[in-house]
């Protein structure tokens, strides 16, 4: 149930409406936007009558929230979430995020020359995986903290904010010192002993969506994190299991708009991992941007035939420029800045 103060409602007012609803034995989230409060109730409200709260000559409208996420919705908090990332700011109307990078970190002379071609493309962030997920044990899993020390080193040199993904709770502590954004992959999507201790940090975290997982699913995941105190959460389609064979998952565009209704924090978008094929990376990535998402994270690497892992799915840095430049067009018609 959310409560909806009228606008200019003293601090006050609104604390004394806070204490009168704990002491109906719920707790209370609080939400100050720009033109009104709106408190969030928790617990069990099936017995609260709407009708009685709006006896408060404070209270402007009640409303029912029939979806388990309470922190992850719009209606709770209406105003979109802007996740900062030093410079940048993820979700802000009118900009468009992109992230891009190696799926593996190889050497130092890989991340930094990759690092420095797509910042002169006009990428805001680097990726690149130190620990790699990989559903065979004989596959390549990646330089693990070495990794972490060249992307760190890519970072020095170049400026740019790194994203990384995240494997075990007992790394969190190092990935928060180290890293920009903590990546939640999509086989940890549902790790929830991760997922909470991540929500004890402030670091940004990049969840990506499960392998099968529903829209609610997925943002329950994300209520995991907020739950337990860290607003920093950007949502991440990167395509799901389908019967389809074609492609190696089923881009989910229209998650983009349907999780912009039901929630506030910002949604990118991967097209690598969604097709794993190179070709398939531009037009995607252009449908993104054009069905309202807040950015990309894209697989680039400066020589992919000779890629450690998922060539075939990471463009080349002459091929993301020209995605680039060719987004940077469509934008001016979707009122998207990158």
């Amino acid at each position: 149930m959310v409560v909806i103060m009228k606008p200019k409602t003293s601090e006050e007012d609104i604390g004394k409406m806070i204490s009168y609803i704990k002491d109906m034995g719920l707790d209370v989230m609080t939400n100050r936007g720009v033109d009104c409060t709106v408190l969030g109730l928790l617990g069990d409200t099936s017995k609260i009558d709407p009708d009685t709260l709006m006896l408060n000559k404070h209270v402007d409208r009640v409303m029912r929230i029939a979806e388990p996420f309470k922190k992850a919705s719009r209606k709770f908090h209406p105003e979109p979430t802007i996740v900062k990332v030093g410079e940048t700011e993820v979700g802000k109307e009118g900009d468009f995020t992109v992230i891009a990078g190696p799926c593996s970190v190889e050497t130092e002379e890989q991340i930094i020359d990759v690092a420095e071609s797509v910042k002169s493309s006009g990428a805001k962030l680097l990726r690149g995986g130190a620990f790699k997920p990989r559903t065979s044990p004989y596959s390549f899993q990646g330089l693990e903290l070495k990794g972490l020390e060249l992307l760190k080193a890519a970072r020095e040199k170049t400026g740019l904010p790194i994203v990384t993904e995240i494997m075990s709770p007992a790394l969190v502590e190092r990935f928060v010192e180290d890293v920009d954004v903590i990546q939640v992959g999509a086989r940890n999507m549902q790790n929830f002993d991760l997922l909470k201790e991540l929500g004890k940090t402030r670091k940004p975290i990049l969840l990506k969506r499960g392998l099968s997982a529903t829209i609610e699913e997925w943002l329950m995941s994300a209520e995991y994190i907020l739950a337990e105190g860290n607003p920093n959460v950007i949502l991440c389609e990167r395509g799901i299991r389908t019967f389809e064979t074609y492609t190696r998952n089923t881009l989910d565009l229209s998650a983009v708009p349907a999780v912009k209704r039901l929630s506030h924090l910002p949604v990118i978008v991967d097209p690598s991992h969604s097709a794993g094929m190179s070709w398939m990376v531009e037009p995607l990535s252009l449908a993104a941007m054009v069905v309202g998402a807040d950015g990309l994270i894209v697989e680039v690497h400066n020589c992919p035939e000779k890629a450690w892992c998922d060539g075939a799915q990471s463009l080349n840095e002459e091929q993301f420029k020209s995605m680039m430049d060719k987004m940077k067009a469509i934008g001016k018609h979707v009122e998207k800045n990158l």
